[in-house]
């Protein structure tokens, strides 16, 4: 990290007993080490200081709410294919051969609770070249380990509501992602606003107040059904802004795109999310700074929570600091970004695959 007031600072806390902190965000527990969506990962997130952890929520074939990124990677993120199970999956594994990756697709959808509860936990990945379905589960990406998810240390797959009773246990908050589902709805007759609502009941039952729940979507329909159904819960709605896949959203000028920010205040929502890249822009004298996106949403009164850190590798690359790519090329340029985001943009936390790092940096700067 270059010299600067900021490393001084960070270099000055390294005697510090850091405290847990709603500003560190853990991004499917802690998933740089430890298998996504597991009971140890969860844990890990909250050793590491992590004040929210995340449960993306989806559905099995009989409806039951559990803990996965999306309705359809268990064949990336479980042993599903060298179980009994794999006869199951939606696409059966089929090994590379002649020029063509090896291919699978296993859903939640496919399986019942009681069978997803046989599986275990791995680290995401696969490998194309696969001909086995062994060599397919193996695929972990070089920048990840599978010291924690090794023979004897798998990882315990969660349901959604199991998730809020171990969450509550670790001393954390909570905020679940109701994911797109990957089947057509209504399924078995259960509606895309059944299954929003069905997430936040799981809250009630647990008697988990409003306030400590930030539920998100990158569906703006299940913000706005929140909004009507159940606006305490909305007040801390994230809606996850994935509008950069759309041709015609330009997030240097999101006023000429509708929803502009003003419409989705004036709409309800409170807390928008984009990735961390839309949040932040080189500035004329060549340092960070927020972007024009950042600056109309915190004009029109929404706060803003952005993803995901500790994502991209060592040394930082790639999809998640793409406007900044000049700016971004070390460790400590990770931290430059991070101080930015918290100074200047002002963002209410950040999701992170490693907490510990955001929660070093919230307790050295008064954020805890």
């Amino acid at each position: 990290m270059a010299p600067s007031a900021l490393k001084e600072r960070l270099v000055g806390c390294g005697g510090q007993v850091p405290a847990p902190s709603a500003f560190s965000i853990g991004h499917r527990g802690a998933a740089l080490l430890f298998p996504e969506h597991t009971k140890e990962s969860y844990v890990a997130a909250a050793r590491m200081g992590a004040g929210l952890i995340e449960c993306d929520v989806t559905f099995t074939k009989d409806k039951e709410l559990v803990c996965r990124h999306s309705q359809c990677d268990l064949h990336t993120t479980t042993n599903i294919l060298v179980t009994p199970l794999a006869s199951k999956c939606t696409t059966p594994f089929a090994p590379a051969a002649d020029g063509a990756p090896a291919t699978a697709k296993c859903c939640t959808s496919d399986v019942t609770l009681a069978e997803f509860r046989t599986l275990t936990g791995k680290m995401d990945g696969a490998d194309a070249a696969a001909t086995s379905a062994e060599a397919y589960l193996a695929g972990t990406a070089p920048f990840r380990t599978d010291l924690y998810a090794a023979s004897g240390a798998t990882g315990t797959l969660l349901t959604h509501a199991e998730s809020i009773d171990l969450i509550r246990s670790l001393g954390a908050k909570f905020t679940p992602e109701l994911k797109a589902p990957a089947v057509a709805m209504p399924f078995d007759g259960l509606t895309q606003a059944a299954y929003a609502q069905q997430l936040i009941d799981e809250y009630k039952a647990a008697g988990v107040p409003a306030e400590d729940v930030w539920a998100q979507s990158f569906r703006l329909d299940d913000v706005l059904y929140w909004v009507r159904a159940e606006p305490r819960f909305a007040n801390q709605a994230v809606y996850l802004d994935g509008r950069y896949d759309v041709d015609a959203f330009n997030h240097t000028a999101p006023s000429t795109y509708a929803p502009t920010m003003r419409q989705l205040y004036e709409g309800g929502v409170r807390i928008v999310a984009p990735p961390l890249w839309m949040l932040l822009a080189p500035d004329g004298d060549g340092a960070m700074a927020p972007s024009v996106y950042a600056r109309a949403a915190r004009a029109a009164g929404l706060n803003l929570i952005t993803w995901t850190l500790e994502r991209s590798g060592s040394p930082p690359a790639g999809w998640y600091f793409q406007t900044v790519a000049d700016l971004v090329r070390t460790d400590g340029d990770v931290l430059v970004a991070l101080d930015v985001l918290a100074r200047q943009v002002k963002v209410l936390g950040v999701f992170s695959d490693w907490p510990a790092t955001v929660t070093y940096y919230a307790n050295c700067v008064g954020l805890a």
